[in-house]
C-alpha cells in the first residue's frame, strides 16, 4: 500500500494559506504593543522612524511600485553614509514626486537611508498635513534646518521650484522653472556635501493642470487652484492620480567640500545652482525619450 512521501530534512515546508496572515497580525500587534508603551524614539525634528517605516512607506509602496510602475537607477550615486543633498525637479499638481522620492530611496538603496524632505511654510500651516510631513522626516525650506540636518549626517531632500513646479500648467511640462536665490546650494557648501540631482518623469501626468483659477486660489489662500482632466469635476474621485509611467534616475554627485570657503559668493552659489538644474533639465530629456507612451507598461 502506497504511503504519503516521507519528508527530508533539507525540504522547505511551504506555506499554509493562513500564515502570511497570521504574521501579518502578529507584527500589527507588536507594532502597536509598542507604541503604547512609548518605545519608540522621535528626533528633535519630530521625525519618527518607526512610524514612517510601518505606516506610511508600505502605503507609498503600493503607489510607486503597482500603480505608477516606477523604475529607478543610479541609486548608487546615494552616499552610503554621511550626508547628501538630493535636488529634484517638482511637478503634478500634488506633490507625490517627493512622497515617492522618499519612499523609493529607503526601500531601494542599499543603506536603507531616510530622505529628510525640506517643505514650503504651508505644509507646515496646515493641522494635519503638518504633523504626517515632521512624522515622516520633513521640515520646513529655511537654510538653518537644512545645515542641521547635513551636519548630523543626513540625506536631505529638496524641491528648488516649490510651488512654482508643481503649480505650472501641463503645456510647460517637464520645463524646469527658476530655483530661487539657491539656498540649497548654500547649504551644501557649508556642510560640504555633496549635491546628487534626480530627475522624475511621471509626476506631470498624474494630475494634468489645464487651468488655474487664480481668484478662487486668493479666496482660499492656497498658490493655485487647479482644474483638472478629473478635477473638480468628479469631486473626490478627481483626486485619485492617473496611472502614469515614472522613470527616477540620480545623477553623479556634484562634489562641495572644494568650495565650503565659497558659501557667501553669490556667483559660485548661482553658477552651482545652475549646473544643478541644467543637469535636471537635459536628464529629463533623456528619460523622456526612453518613455514615449507616459500611461505605457
Amino acid at each position: 500500500m502506497a504511503g504519503r512521501p516521507a519528508a527530508t530534512g533539507g525540504s522547505a515546508v511551504p506555506d499554509r494559506p493562513g500564515d502570511q496572515w497570521d504574521r501579518a497580525v502578529a507584527s500589527g500587534l507588536a507594532f502597536l504593543r509598542r507604541r503604547l508603551a512609548g518605545d519608540y524614539e522621535v528626533d528633535e525634528f519630530g521625525f519618527d522612524p518607526q512610524i514612517t517605516e510601518a505606516v506610511f512607506h508600505p502605503l507609498l509602496r503600493l503607489l510607486y511600485r503597482d500603480w505608477f510602475r516606477t523604475e529607478v537607477s543610479g541609486l548608487e550615486h546615494v552616499p552610503a553614509d554621511g550626508p547628501g543633498l538630493v535636488v529634484g525637479n517638482h511637478s503634478g499638481t500634488v506633490a507625490l514626486d517627493a512622497l515617492i522620492l522618499s519612499a523609493v530611496l529607503h526601500d531601494q538603496h542599499p543603506a536603507h537611508r531616510f530622505l529628510r524632505l525640506l517643505g514650503a511654510d504651508l505644509v507646515f500651516r496646515m493641522p494635519v498635513v503638518s504633523e504626517i510631513a515632521r512624522k515622516t522626516g520633513g521640515t520646513v525650506a529655511c537654510n538653518p534646518d537644512a545645515e542641521r540636518l547635513l551636519a548630523g549626517g543626513e540625506v536631505v531632500g529638496v524641491f528648488p521650484e516649490g510651488f512654482k513646479g508643481i503649480g505650472k500648467l501641463y503645456s510647460e511640462r517637464y520645463k524646469l522653472q527658476r530655483f530661487g536665490r539657491g539656498g540649497f546650494v548654500s547649504a551644501a557648501l557649508r556642510t560640504g556635501t555633496p549635491i546628487v540631482p534626480v530627475a522624475i518623469v511621471g509626476g506631470e501626468e498624474t494630475y494634468p493642470m489645464l487651468a488655474d483659477i487664480k481668484p478662487l486660489a486668493r479666496l482660499l489662500k492656497l498658490p493655485y487652484f487647479p482644474v483638472t482632466p478629473t478635477f473638480p469635476l468628479l469631486g473626490p474621485l478627481g483626486m485619485v492620480p492617473l496611472p502614469s509611467k515614472w522613470l527616477i534616475e540620480f545623477c553623479p554627485p556634484i562634489p562641495t567640500a572644494h568650495l565650503v570657503d565659497s558659501a557667501d559668493d553669490p556667483l559660485v552659489v548661482f553658477n552651482l545652482a545652475d549646473q544643478v538644474r541644467e543637469t535636471i533639465q537635459q536628464t529629463l530629456h533623456r528619460l523622456l525619450e526612453q518613455r514615449p507612451d507616459p500611461f505605457g507598461p
